[in-house]
């Protein structure tokens, strides 16, 4: 009898902890909600913009590219805003700003208050998306930490989604105000469940905040003696090393190699082409023959495919495994792009043609969203050591944000000089360059502990070995 009430009582704490980790993820995914949101709606938007202000290309590409610039700031700031009020504090923060861009957007009576709005969300977007992997990573068990990183993927996958079915819902009216106006309402969710949060364990021992940091440990594990043992790995760490951010840069070697990895992945995640089809999709869908109002909603078809390959990601990332995942999604990513491209060069606007096209782009968003979308997030937060883990993520962010504003930036005038299909073929380069990177340096981090991930860079193992 009392074996068996033991058992319930550990089934119920289980279930507690589990059910406690669930919200403090979605929680902070809801970051990832907004980030999606803001990412989504420009697409629906631009053309009524366009015609509003009589804008060019190039004025085009800076409203659509303002926000990944601003991002790319917003990444640098995250750095010190993390380390001094914690990653909690740095998403209040994001949220304040995601509140005010949408407001400037939405009531914008100029292309420069348009920009201004577009910039407020970049600063808030590029705030949230280097604080909430990071929290998620340090909140989240090792066993349950890729699917928990990956629900931060989800939610942007779910905020793409509704801001492109917002946008079809919207188009025949013409309401692009109301497409921007409407995100003030998840805006307000997000900074009400942020307040909700507690600190993340990791920064509050930073911090000398030790029975803090053994609170929230314990209402995330699932017994007193897993707390007190991930206590003490923490603390070993700390006391281990002295160098931090810049100065370990310089120092260490091995901070070197997964500094320089956590770069390479976030760049070429932007090189797939992923956010030339979210800012643009009806213009690309418009160069195969597609009509106004039916490339807006084949944009809504692809953020629905996003979504479920993304729920697929989440369900498989700690089953697979890192590895196996981005093997799949850099090759299929690669045929797509290849295909779509080919698809371009030869001009064909038929019916068959266009649905050809929209099959490439399916398997490009299907295979994307599986492996690419939450692999460089996860992976780049679980290779840093923790002294440097602050810094190296906001560097990689930063790296990610910049790669995103120079694609942006120069897609439409890129397509006037070497022709659309050249774009595709570009990019089916980069996918093929992933695959290849992923298959030489990246470890699979599978069910290992953040700290045994760093002893094992720290003893000078191949990257590709630091994993299982």
């Amino acid at each position: 009898m009392p074996s068996s009430v033991s058992t319930s009582a550990q089934q119920d704490a289980s279930a507690r902890v589990r059910r406690t980790t669930l919200f403090l993820a979605l929680a902070a995914g809801l970051a990832g909600l907004m980030f999606g949101l803001d990412t989504g709606v420009i697409a629906g938007a631009l053309g009524f913009i366009r015609e509003e202000f009589q804008t060019d290309n190039r004025t085009t590409e800076w409203i659509v590219s303002s926000l990944m610039l601003a991002a790319a700031f917003g990444s640098v700031f995250a750095v010190f805003i993390a380390d001094k009020w914690g990653r909690k504090g740095t998403l209040l923060v994001a949220g304040g700003l995601f509140l005010s861009g949408t407001a400037l957007c939405a009531l914008a009576t100029s292309v420069t208050m348009m920009i201004v709005g577009r910039a407020s969300l970049g600063l808030g977007v590029g705030l949230a998306a280097f604080a909430a992997p990071l929290y998620i990573a340090e909140i989240a068990s090792q066993d349950r930490r890729g699917a928990m990183i990956s629900s931060y993927q989800l939610m942007i996958t779910i905020g793409i989604l509704l801001a492109f079915t917002s946008d079809s819902l919207l188009t025949p009216g013409g309401h692009w105000r109301i497409m921007f106006g409407v995100l003030s309402v998840p805006t307000v969710l997000f900074l009400m469940t942020t307040l909700l949060l507690p600190y993340s364990p990791r920064w509050l021992l930073t911090k000398g905040r030790r029975q803090e940091a053994r609170d929230v440990l314990l209402s995330v594990r699932e017994s007193a003696e897993e707390a007190e043992a991930e206590l003490s790995r923490i603390d070993k760490q700390l006391g281990r090393e002295e160098s931090a951010g810049a100065a370990l840069l310089i120092s260490s070697s091995n901070f070197r190699r997964t500094f320089t990895l956590g770069i390479a992945l976030q760049m070429l995640q932007q090189f797939s082409g992923i956010n030339v089809l979210m800012y643009y999709a009806p213009t690309v869908l418009n160069h195969m023959g597609f009509s106004t109002s039916s490339s807006v909603w084949c944009t809504t078809a692809i953020g629905v495919v996003n979504t479920a390959a993304t729920l697929v990601a989440v369900a498989l990332m700690d089953r697979w495994g890192r590895r196996i995942l981005l093997s799949i999604s850099t090759f299929f990513s690669a045929v797509a792009m290849l295909g779509f491209g080919t698809l371009l060069w030869t001009g064909a606007t038929s019916m068959m043609a266009s649905m050809i096209a929209m099959g490439f782009l399916i398997l490009f968003i299907a295979a994307f969203a599986v492996g690419q979308g939450p692999l460089p997030w996860i992976i780049g937060s679980e290779i840093q050591p923790l002294r440097g883990r602050t810094f190296a993520v906001s560097c990689s962010t930063l790296a990610s944000w910049i790669a995103n504003w120079l694609i942006s930036n120069i897609f439409l005038s890129s397509m006037a000089v070497i022709g659309d299909f050249g774009v595709f073929w570009c990019l089916a380069g980069f996918n093929a360059l992933f695959f290849v990177v992923g298959l030489m340096f990246v470890p699979e981090t599978k069910g290992c502990t953040l700290e045994d991930i760093e002893d094992r860079i720290n003893s000078g193992v191949r990257l590709r070995d630091a994993g299982q």
